[in-house]
Formats: C-alpha cells, structure tokens, sequence
C-alpha cells in the first residue's frame, strides 16, 4: 500500500459513538474538500461483509477481515474520510490522522431515542461514551499524535471541528 508520502491526499478516520455525529461531519467536510467520503456500515451493507446479526442490540456484526479487504485498494488510494464508530481494527498504516467525537450523555441519549434505538442499545451507546471506549481504543491502536478527540454537541462545535480539520488538511498538503 503506498504511505502517506506518495498519496496524493490523506486518509483521515472519524469514529466516536453511534449518535456523536459522524456521519454529518464526514459528509460535509467532503462537501467542502472534495475527500472521498466512505460509511463503512453502508459499505459493509453493500458489499456483503456482514457475518451475522445481533438481535439485542437490532444491528450487523462486521466481518473486519473482509471489510478491509473491500476497503484496500480505495484506502491506497488516499483522499478519503472514513466513518465509523470505531477503528481499532483498522491498519494502522491507512490513517493519516484520526478523530474521535465525543457528546455529552444527555445529548446523546436524545439522539439516540430520535433514532429509534431500544433502551438496551442505548444504554450500550452511552456506556461506551461514559468509559470512552472508542477513544481509548483509537489512542491504544494508532501512533501518539494521531489521535484526536473533539466534541460534537452543537452546531457551533460541528463548525469548529470542520475548520480544524480543514486546518490540518492544509497544514498536511503543505507537508506533502
């Protein structure tokens, strides 16, 4: 795979809880850059890389070796912006820089709930949130520097972590 070096752009992941707002960040951070933007649940859909279901929690469970496989030649690629919730398993060497949101329980419980989540799910969710799994997980599997956490409670923080992405992106394309 080539590095980052030899990639015409950066790969950047954003993971975080369900709910945290992923997904509205990576689109409109492509919107604005014109980075690739990849939903790895949807991908996963997609390409059939789903080995089973779990009923309590009513959601896929990820096949990661064949994910990543789907994944491999795009991620080479480089110029893109990865969603998902989390991102341990991942190669290490597919990411430029990572970013990992983080909402206060209350604002996320509400998100949830208007998404129709059950109360197991929830509490599920905002537990990992609590115990800030991803983040924790994201800090143990990537290089130190790598790893970023912002908040995604507003709007107002939804547009300062897209201009502090963008800033990095430039910093990154002057470095390259």
């Amino acid at each position: 795979m080539a590095n980052a070096v030899s990639r015409g752009a950066p790969n950047i992941m954003i993971a975080g809880t369900p709910g945290t707002g992923k997904s509205t960040l990576g689109k409109e951070l492509c919107q604005r850059t014109g980075l690739n933007y990849i939903n790895v649940g949807e991908v996963a859909q997609t390409a059939e890389c789903m080995e089973g279901y779990d009923e309590e929690l009513q959601c896929g469970i990820l096949d990661e070796d064949r994910i990543i496989d789907e994944l491999e030649d795009v991620m080479s690629q480089g110029g893109n912006v990865v969603d998902y919730h989390s991102c341990e398993f991942f190669p290490e060497r597919w990411f430029d820089i990572v970013f990992v949101l983080r909402t206060d329980n209350g604002v996320l419980h509400s998100r949830l709930t208007e998404r129709g989540y059950n109360e197991k799910k929830i509490e599920s969710n905002i537990s990992s949130e609590i115990f800030q799994v991803i983040l924790d997980e994201a800090k143990e599997s990537y290089a130190e520097g790598i790893v970023h956490e912002l908040p995604s409670n507003t709007a107002d923080e939804l547009e300062s972590n897209l201009d502090q992405i963008a800033q990095w992106l430039e910093d990154w394309q002057s470095r390259h």
